[in-house]
């Protein structure tokens, strides 16, 4: 048996069940510990997504789907939800193969999404119209909350059925219909979760996913005229792509997108919380996070001292196997990304900053596609190390004076996303927090989400919101009712 038909097979799910792509291609999955090919994934093509759109708007205009009360909806929600707790063990072990992420962290993750689909099931009849009370006398006029029909999800590699399920929940609790296109790094996972929402009893063609390469599958689907909406996590180049080509065919959209998050230590903040942080916010999946706090601003008067901790600290971190327990990095997700790191620490060193620490790939672990955890000094807020998303375990640090100068220089970048404050002053910690821009600041903790609570970015961060009340809004038109109770016959030729 050759390599190739020992590795596991994976087909694109349309309409309900498993299918081979048209063009009858397929393209491997990768390993990032190992480097070794692990299985199959469906390649498909312009054909394909033309064949799961229709199925998508099939399902959405017709059958069982739109029969349903939002009720109804809420009660397939909880079934998968269970599925979800069932299968997360399988879940999880994919995932982990397919982008190297620890087995500690997925695990996790995999088991939260279940509350992501309870708590949007919940929500699903509780989205209600409003009467309004209005000028206009023998009226009645109210609102209705309408899906907005076929939604396309396009998701990265560094946490894929996470940030598919954030857009998902919502999309289906709304009542919409779905076609995901999951990176082509990270295909598997998706697919083997796509299974589970046949056996929850979703009628066919409600969700559907068709993996592939972006020209191939991503482009096509943004540009579907039967696409409603687009809901997108990756690169802000790739996302302002995305909303072009959403623009041209009036799409609305939900962008989740890059960030150079600032995480910000006082002087007077438990130094030991902040460290640990501080660590989490960089270092945690090998710095592939898109809140990842790569921009740490210390307060001059501690900088020193507070650098030497993380320091020491770092140089302890081990590297390794993402299913050993024991690792606490584990390897790049991809060759692409793990030479765009190298790149970015070279152009670090370029610009005059100083590494105290890591800076080096470790070619003997694994596959070698591992970076060490690295921390640069004598950052200034111009360089490029400062101002463009590195995405890996790669931290700048940049001194600060007083409040004001740490709210200037968190500011002073491109992105939005996020951002930490580490204080023990109540004034400070409000000071702070009402004046940076981003969509998510964290005062004495960091990465924290919930199902609970909005997710999204200022400037080139995005555009809209995931999870929490908000995000169920973005999968709705708004539908105004004027019910007429007047027995008076108006003249048709004057505007009421």
């Amino acid at each position: 048996m050759s390599q190739v038909e020992a590795l596991a097979r994976y087909e694109l799910f349309i309409d309900g069940e498993s299918m081979a792509p048209a063009g009858g291609e397929y393209f491997a999955s990768q390993d990032p510990f190992t480097g070794k090919d692990w299985a199959m994934i469906a390649r498909g093509s312009q054909t394909d997504v033309d064949r799961a759109v229709r199925a998508a708007r099939r399902a959405f205009e017709s059958g069982p789907w739109p029969a349903l009360s939002a009720s109804g909806r809420g009660a397939l929600l909880r079934r998968l939800a269970d599925l979800i707790g069932e299968s997360a063990p399988r879940l999880a072990e994919i995932e982990r193969r397919d982008n190297g992420k620890l087995a500690a962290e997925v695990v996790t993750q995999v088991n939260y999404l279940s509350e992501y689909f309870h708590y949007y099931a919940g929500l699903a009849d509780k989205v209600q119209g409003t009467v309004i009370p209005t000028d206009k006398p023998g009226v009645l006029a109210f609102t209705r909350h309408e899906p907005k029909g076929v939604v396309a999800i396009i998701t990265p590699w560094n946490s894929p059925l996470t940030l598919t399920s954030w857009k998902l929940a919502p999309a289906l609790a709304a009542g919409c219909t779905v076609v995901i296109k999951p990176s082509e790094f990270t295909s598997a996972s998706m697919l083997e979760f796509a299974e589970l929402f046949a056996r929850a009893g979703f009628p066919p063609g409600v969700v559907n996913v068709v993996t592939g390469f972006g020209p191939e599958v991503g482009a096509p689907l943004v540009a579907h005229p039967d696409v409603a909406h687009i809901g997108f996590t990756g690169g802000e180049i790739a996302g302002q792509k995305i909303y072009e080509a959403a623009a041209r065919g009036l799409k609305t959209v939900t962008l989740e997108l890059g960030g150079k998050s600032p995480n910000i230590v006082f002087d007077d903040a438990d130094l030991d919380r902040a460290l640990l942080g501080v660590v989490s916010g960089i270092f945690a999946a090998a710095g592939q996070t898109c809140q990842a706090g790569s921009r740490l601003l210390v307060q001059e008067s501690i900088h020193d001292a507070f650098v030497q901790r993380l320091v020491d600290f770092v140089s302890n971190v081990r590297l390794g196997d993402p299913a050993d327990p024991q690792t606490q990095i584990g390897p790049i997700a991809t060759r692409p990304q793990f030479e765009k790191i190298l790149s970015y620490i070279e152009i670090a060193r370029a610009e005059g900053a100083r590494c105290v620490t890591g800076g080096r790939a470790r070619p003997e672990i694994g596959s070698g596609q591992f970076v060490e955890p690295t921390v640069f000094v004598g950052v200034d807020n111009r360089m490029r190390i400062a101002q463009e998303e590195v995405f890996g375990p790669v931290l700048s640090v940049i001194a600060f004076k007083d409040e004001a100068d740490a709210v200037r220089i968190a500011n002073d970048v491109q992105f939005g996303l996020a951002a930490g404050v580490w204080t023990r002053s109540l004034q400070r910690a409000l000071y702070v927090t009402e004046n940076i821009k981003a969509g998510t600041v964290w005062v004495n903790n960091y990465r924290a989400t919930s199902y609970t609570s909005p997710f999204g970015g200022f400037k080139r961060s995005g555009i809209g919101r995931e999870s929490g009340i908000e995000a169920i809004q973005d999968y709705f038109e708004t539908k105004c009712v004027w019910l007429s109770s007047d027995l008076d016959v108006q003249n048709p030729f004057v505007r009421r």
